[in-house]
Parts: C-alpha cells; sequence; structure tokens
C-alpha cells in the first residue's frame, strides 16, 4: 500500500488577474491537495465510493487508475494494465469499478476490494463515458465511432446497444422524461435516445457552437446544459423541444460540468486553468459567480454534494506532481 504526504496550500494569488482578487475565491476552500507522484500525462474523469470516501481517477495517459482516500488526503494504490481509461464508474452493490478503456474499447470491471478484474467487455474501440444507473442497476458507455452500449454489472454481459452518427462524449440520464441526451462534437450535434425502448428519437443540431465535450441537466425546470469549446460557452437548453434559452462564457477547454441541484448551482472546470461557478437566477438564467484559477490542464472534475466537496484533477506540469485538490464549498 502506498502512502504519500499530504500537502496543505493556502489559495494563491493570481497573477493573470491584474492585481485584482479572482471572482468568487470566498465561494470555495482549497482544503488539501492530494499528491500522485509519477503520474504522466492527461487525466481523465473520476468516481467516488461515497461509503468508504475512495476517489477512482482514471488515468489515461499513464493507463493507470489511482485509488485514493479522500478521508487520509492519500494515494493508496495504483492499478495498472488498463489501455487509455476514461470513463470510470462505482457500484456499490458489488464493490467494484467499471472503467472504459480508450485504446482497445474495453469496459473493464475491477473488485475493488483486491483490485483484480472480474470481467472485461469488448466494445470494438474507444470505450469513453460511463453512467451508473443505480435504480436500474444498469450500465451505459459511448463507445467507438457512433454508440451507446447497455450492459448489466451483475452479468457482465451487454445486453443492448444504439448506433449513434458520431463518437460520444459527455452523456446524462433524465429519468424523470426518460431520456438520454449525448454530445456529439464531430457531428455538431446532441442525440437523445428513449431510455424505455432504448432507441435514437431525435438530434439537436448545434449550429455555430462547436466542441460540445461536457453536459449536465437540471431535470426539476427541465434543462439541459452543455459545455462548449469553440467558442468557449455554457448554454441551457430546454429539454423537451431542444430551444436555447440560456448561454454565458465559460472556462476553455471544459471538460466537465455539475449540477447541484440542492444549491442551484452550475460548477465547470477547464483546461485554461480556471473553475466557473453558475448561479440560478430564475428559471432560465444563471448568473456567473465565480471564476477562480486552478493548474493548466485541470479539466476534469468531481462534484460529490453529499460532502460539499469539488475536487479537481491536475496533471503533472511545471515541476509538479499530477494531484488532487480538493475544494471545500462554502455554506451560503
Amino acid at each position: 500500500m502506498k502512502q504519500h504526504i499530504l500537502y496543505l496550500i493556502f489559495f494563491p494569488g493570481c497573477i493573470s488577474c491584474n492585481g485584482q482578487k479572482p471572482m468568487g475565491t470566498e465561494l470555495m476552500k482549497l482544503e488539501k491537495v492530494i499528491e500522485m507522484p509519477g503520474l504522466d500525462g492527461r487525466i481523465d474523469h473520476m468516481a467516488i465510493n461515497i461509503k468508504d470516501n475512495i476517489i477512482y481517477v482514471a488515468a489515461l495517459g499513464n493507463n493507470t487508475v489511482e485509488v485514493v482516500d479522500l478521508n487520509k488526503g492519500v494515494l493508496i494504490h495504483s492499478i495498472k494494465g488498463i489501455e487509455e481509461p476514461q470513463g470510470i464508474a462505482y457500484i456499490p452493490e458489488q464493490n467494484e469499478i467499471a472503467v472504459a478503456g480508450g485504446d482497445n474499447g474495453d469496459c473493464v470491471f475491477i473488485n475493488a476490494a483486491t483490485f483484480k478484474t472480474v470481467a472485461t467487455i469488448r466494445l470494438n474501440s474507444d470505450a469513453d463515458n460511463i453512467r451508473y444507473d443505480a435504480d436500474e442497476r444498469k450500465i451505459y458507455v459511448g463507445y467507438g465511432n457512433g454508440g451507446i452500449a447497455l450492459l448489466d454489472p451483475a452479468s457482465h454481459k451487454q445486453t443492448g446497444n444504439v448506433k449513434l452518427s458520431a463518437h460520444p462524449e459527455s452523456f446524462q440520464l433524465d429519468k424523470k422524461n426518460n431520456r438520454m441526451y449525448v454530445n456529439l462534437p464531430d457531428a455538431n450535434s446532441i442525440a437523445i435516445i428513449d431510455l424505455k425502448n432504448f432507441t435514437l428519437v431525435h438530434t439537436w443540431n448545434t449550429n455555430k457552437y462547436k466542441a460540445n465535450f461536457p453536459m449536465t441537466l437540471d431535470t426539476s425546470h427541465n434543462l439541459v446544459f452543455i459545455g462548449y469549446r469553440h467558442p468557449a460557452m455554457l448554454v441551457g437548453y430546454n429539454s423537451n423541444d431542444g430551444r436555447e434559452i440560456y448561454t454565458n462564457e465559460l472556462a476553455g477547454d471544459a471538460d466537465d460540468i455539475f449540477y447541484d441541484e440542492a444549491k442551484q448551482e452550475i460548477f465547470a472546470t477547464g483546461g485554461d486553468g480556471s473553475i466557473n461557478i453558475f448561479k440560478k437566477i430564475n428559471d432560465s438564467s444563471y448568473k456567473k459567480i465565480a471564476d477562480i484559477p486552478t493548474r493548466q490542464g485541470a479539466r476534469t472534475s468531481l462534484l460529490i454534494p453529499s460532502l460539499q466537496t469539488f475536487v479537481v484533477a491536475e496533471r503533472a506540469a511545471n515541476g509538479k506532481s499530477a494531484a488532487l485538490a480538493v475544494y471545500r464549498i462554502n455554506a451560503e
């Protein structure tokens, strides 16, 4: 078992802010930075075992999954042998980790106690984002040149598939309306899948916005929020008909956005080195209330609402080790 030193870091001044304090720094406090020494390259998505407060990190550039104890602030294990891990999900009922491999398209199930591989499902190529529906006990995986696979985590078998016009990036489940929304940046569109019949039912064109990678939902108000990179914009759509109803500037090179229903806030991270927070003003409008500097390239993150914690994955750069920056979200 690996043990690494935890460093407490005070929030630094922002060199690029012309001497002004970055907006919204009072909304989050940087509690700790958990270093992951020897970790090179890009870091992709994360998942949490909330019972034990363990975070699983898809270290794509290192071909490993890093296992981090959030309470102790230490890296406790590195799971090797997974080719380009991208999407990741924790399955509490089985105490397993499902990891999507971008290189060979494998979805690998790993025992979270022993870190041994339990099963592997081959999905053609480029397995990417994963969503686990705990109520239905279903796993959805985006993969290849255009597909969403439906997997049964109990039997470790594929039970369904929907073909799409391009490789899927982030997608989200709208259980209220029995829909799945899927970003297809290479096709400049958003696909809508009927969850009951598991079929493609509609496609929205993204028009002037390009590179739609991250996505989050406000299902209470029937809103789909998409993060675009060209231009860097957060765009809100009516989930029923795809009408654009909201726009705001977004952190550049964004790869993760999250909606906190209790606080009615959207959290986003961009590879340009910033965290954005948007606050709900009314049913169709949000105001940007934070633009907090982070490390360049830190574009993936994880919101843990039950802990009021926001974790940002920082890749190794400029002599600094890869790390998880753990922020405590301040109560209002």
